[in-house]
């Protein structure tokens, strides 16, 4: 523990002393030479001057069916449209125009996890088959029509993006809940979309188990039910055609298998609906700092826009790559950047079931090799378990790569130069990618022919985004003054989402409220867009980001509400109080730990600490379970009786706790420091000093609410 730690907060001005800023790393010749953005006149193209004209060179990368007559709509701020007037389909862009010149290629290829499953490749004239099938089952046997919201729980297996086309062919709005989620959260999210059908899947493998995955959707029905809706029918995919997974009944009216469903809808094609620019295409929910989750509305004409030409220049697809994201459709990055932005410019996109360490640290290289991958995605948490359970492995496979992205969360510079020597060979170029679910594609990054690396940064703007970084009063924090802030958007963009779904007011309230200029105002340099994270920007332009500035803790690039930890806490008999914070782990970035407040004449046990963590297990999912849930005989509290989430954090990160003087109950601090820490000791997780940056992320987390 450094010696400033004990005796202060770190401010923002002290941060960046600490830091070192990284050399240069220029992308290779051969790279530049076949790049899609080689020449240098395209930031004129973009530059602000242009704006926002500029963003139909993203837009003429698609098929429009009518063209727009204004670019970008800013008559009812922040509520913007792009492409107004415009018409085009988002499944016909992704599968039906590239059969003419190239019905044979492969469109997906899927890997399943068991090894000695046979590797699936889906052509675009197979794929063009399975979404219109699919297609006319959910409008001809679930009655959906265009505008309807159909909720998808599956796994990464190819029956997802059929569903997610099928949807788009006949302007439904999808509504993907990521497969490790808890069928409560499911459930949570269908009712809130107003979703009548889900779709779901027997099981999955996953990190060697078959997974019973149909069970989480009784589960999903009976919440939904809960809150208010009913599911009238669940449509259940099966893993393997004829067996069933899952120990879950099906429940007859209600139930139903795709497979023996299909055959009725057997060579059956569908006109795609043409649908306006601004029509919703999905909806992706992301975590809040309150217990309702934001579902947030991405467009069609916009957003498909966005993601095709971010994956053309930034991605730098060409048709003929064989491009692999290792994430998962469950999240924005998977809708993005491994459906409809490679699908739309034609590629083949590679997806992945399982872990990308089963059976062992070699798999991920292993289909790399064996598929000819030359484009890699994938996020810090991943490049971290590779490098630390097979430092060696990229050498012992005989696999090049022109082009690497991290993507999801800050990625350390030591991860970094292992993924751009290692596993990249010193062959790749590594995009390092800031943006969030919100945002539909990327926000910040270098464009890799043109602008060099550095690790740890993850670039200047993108193309046509113009950043800012203001404090706390709203005034722009300089590049080059070591100085950290909320990094902002000044301008909207195509990708931006259009509004949190049903909750307008607080899609107003926690993106634009802050820094708003003059809500009366219709010029788009009013309305600031607010990330929530915070950064610093070098003198160079290039931005380092630090993390969220509000309550959301980001475990292996997955954000965790608080509310969601603590409210599913509070779902145990005898938990009185729940606080939930962020501890600094090596592998998955940030891990969860639980305090909890018992009600009076309640004795502290395992047994307890154990109905917790199954709590949040059941209502959020495996990925937000807690490493640790301790008891404790009080909160550390203010007079006004709010938790004081930053000292049970530096406890938990054997870091400052600041001053604890004006609690109401100062004594509690060293009890459960006393508790926590010799536990930890004795366990022997005996943790690393914290860096500068993560000692501030940890004394100022729940200063926000």
């Amino acid at each position: 523990m450094t010696t400033e730690q004990h005796q202060a907060p770190v401010s923002e001005a002290q941060i960046a002393v600490h830091w070192r800023e990284e050399e240069y790393v220029q992308p290779p010749a051969k790279f530049i030479a076949q790049a899609n953005a080689g020449d240098p006149a395209i930031f004129e193209r973009f530059a602000e001057e242009r704006f926002p004209d500029c963003f139909t060179e993203y837009a003429e990368l698609l098929t429009w069916d009518a063209y727009w007559h204004t670019v970008l709509d800013t008559g009812n701020p922040p509520f913007w449209k792009w492409f107004v007037g415009g018409r085009l389909n988002a499944c016909y862009n992704c599968v039906d125009r590239h059969l003419a010149a190239s019905p044979n290629k492969a469109a997906l290829i899927w890997v399943p996890e068991p090894e000695d499953e046979a590797t699936e490749a889906i052509t675009y004239q197979e794929l063009y088959r399975r979404v219109n099938e699919f297609a006319a089952l959910l409008r001809d046997f679930c009655g959906v029509r265009a505008g309807d919201r159909v909720t998808f729980h599956l796994p990464m297996v190819p029956e997802l993006p059929v569903a997610m086309l099928a949807c788009a062919r006949l302007g439904v709005i999808h509504s993907e809940v990521f497969g490790g989620f808890s069928g409560a959260a499911c459930g949570g999210r269908v009712a809130d979309s107003g979703s009548r059908i889900l779709v779901t899947m027997d099981g999955y493998f996953r990190a060697g188990d078959l997974i019973d995955h149909k069970a989480k959707a009784d589960e999903a029905v009976a919440t939904a039910r809960e809150q208010g809706l009913e599911v009238d029918k669940v449509l259940v995919w099966r893993r393997h055609p004829g067996q069933y997974a899952s120990g879950s009944p099906m429940v007859e009216g209600r139930d139903f298998f795709v497979d023996e469903l299909l055959p009725r809808y057997r060579g059956h094609v569908l006109e795609p609906v043409s649908m306006p620019a601004e029509a919703p295409l999905f909806l992706m929910y992301t975590s809040g700092t309150t217990g309702r989750p934001k579902g947030c509305q991405h467009s069609t004409g916009g957003y498909l826009s966005y993601v095709a030409g971010t994956s053309k220049y930034y991605q730098d697809i060409h048709p003929e790559d064989t491009y692999w994201c290792c994430a998962d459709i469950g999240w924005i990055t998977g809708h993005s950047y491994i459906v409809y932005g490679p699908l739309a410019l034609g590629t083949t996109s590679v997806m992945y079931e399982g872990s990308p360490v089963h059976p062992d640290a070699g798999r991920v290289w292993r289909i790399a090799e064996r598929l000819g991958v030359n484009i890699f995605h994938t996020a810090p948490t991943t490049i971290r378990m590779l490098r630390k359970l097979g430092p060696e492995e990229p050498s012992a496979y005989d696999y090049h790569l022109k082009h690497m992205t991290t993507v999801g969360e800050p990625i350390e510079p030591d991860v970094w130069r292992w993924y751009h020597d290692v596993a990249g060979k010193g062959e790749a170029v590594v995009v390092d990618t800031w943006w969030q679910t919100e945002n539909g594609g990327f926000l910040g990054s270098t464009l890799p022919a043109l602008q060099p690396m550095k690790p740890g940064s993850c670039g200047p703007g993108v193309l046509g985004i113009y950043p800012v970084i203001y404090d706390e009063d709203g005034s722009t924090v300089a590049a080059g003054s070591g100085r950290a802030g909320n990094i902002c958007i000044r301008n909207p963009w195509p990708g931006i989402f259009q509004t949190i779904w049903g909750q307008p007011e607080r899609f107003v309230q926690i993106y634009y409220e802050k820094y708003c200029r003059d809500r009366g105002s219709k010029d788009w340099r009013d309305w600031p867009y607010f990330a929530g994270d915070g950064a610093v920007q070098a003198a160079d332009g290039y931005y380092r980001i630090l993390g969220r500035v509000d309550d959301v803790i980001n475990v292996a690039g997955h954000r965790l509400g608080t509310k969601e930890l603590e409210s599913a806490s509070l779902t145990v008999d005898g938990v009185a109080e729940a606080a939930a914070v962020p501890v600094v782990d090596e592998m998955r970035g940030r891990i969860v730990e639980m305090y909890v407040a018992l009600k009076p004449g309640l004795s502290p046990g395992r047994e307890i600490e154990d109905k917790v963590a199954e709590a949040i297990d059941r209502e959020i999912g495996r990925i937000a379970r807690p490493r640790h849930v301790w008891i404790v005989p009080d909160m550390p509290k203010t007079r006004s009786g709010k938790i004081m989430r930053r000292v049970i954090a530096g406890i938990s990160n054997f870091a400052d706790v600041g001053d604890v003087s004006t609690l109401a109950n100062p004594e509690v601090v060293d009890a459960i420091r006393h508790h926590v820490q010799s536990e930890k000791l004795a366990r022997d997780e005996v943790p690393r000093d914290l860096t500068a940056q993560e000692a501030e992320e940890i004394r100022a987390f729940g200063e926000t609410g």
